[in-house]
């Protein structure tokens, strides 16, 4: 069974998650569709981060549920599953994109092994459809396939960026987490890296959380954003109306702050 475009593939009910006296998210709402890519934006310590971490099972909610749509029809809630099964729904259905690289990647296994071993936790077991799989998955993220067998480690920050996308796109996912993709990388490199992703995301269908203080690369990628402030969600609408008219005081000085009105 697949999901139908006319229901959501993820349903945030109510998340709130408090740190102590801190609360970082506030009762946050919010669908995603199929195919679809959800730009959230705001400062430092607006709760963007942590609604991902909830969202994505490495933060324990307060409250609130994460409701997913499998490829097999079932709706789990994200935010109650066992830690086992979350890393399973991570290697199968969702994929996670950290902003630092190394984050994401074995560094003590070859660049093969690391786009190899999700398609190995999904059950492929043929060396040579994985090494095939793997050396045709560098090719798409640019990277040269006959570097396969070299260490992650001999890579530029871009590079092992686009490995980790490879390692997370391999297994086809319905929903991938994206947390600054281009954070810390060379305007030149961030420019390659964000063609990259937008091709990859429309060629396949892929629905997208992401998470950028840029509103540069929010503009490029998200088809709608959220802006958050103090852990609520003050505005939302489609990217371009957001960011040419923002409504929202919090939302007019962000946005005036690092673009033209």
């Amino acid at each position: 069974m697949t999901t139908s475009v006319d229901s959501p593939l993820l349903t945030v009910e109510g998340l709130t998650k408090r740190f102590g006296t801190r609360m970082a998210c506030r009762d946050i709402e919010f669908s995603l569709w199929p195919g679809e890519v959800v730009g959230v934006v705001g400062e430092s310590g607006s709760g963007k981060t942590t609604l991902l971490g909830c969202i994505a099972g490495h933060v324990t909610p307060t409250a609130g549920r994460v409701w997913f749509e499998t490829r097999e029809g079932d709706k789990v809630d994200l935010a109650a599953l066992s830690e086992s099964d979350r890393r399973r729904r991570l290697g199968h259905d969702m994929g996670f994109v950290h902003q630092n690289p190394r984050d994401g990647l074995r560094l003590d296994v070859s660049a093969g092994g690391n786009i190899g071993e999700p398609l190995m936790r999904a059950g492929m077991r043929h060396y040579g459809a994985i090494r095939g799989l793997a050396a045709e998955w560098l090719g798409r993220v640019e990277i040269d396939a006959a570097r396969i067998d070299e260490s992650p480690r001999r890579f530029s920050g871009g590079m092992q960026q686009r490995l980790q996308i490879a390692r997370n796109l391999v297994t086809n996912p319905r929903l991938v987490l994206m947390d600054e993709p281009t954070g810390g990388l060379d305007v030149s490199v961030q420019a390659k890296l964000l063609d990259l992703i937008r091709q990859l995301v429309a060629d396949l269908g892929l629905a997208v959380i992401l998470v950028t203080h840029d509103l540069g690369v929010a503009r490029l990628l998200a088809h709608r954003l959220m802006v958050m402030q103090d852990g609520r969600i003050v505005e939302t609408g489609l990217t371009d109306q957001v960011l040419d008219d923002p409504h929202e005081p919090y939302t007019q000085l962000l946005v005036s702050s690092v673009l033209p009105l």
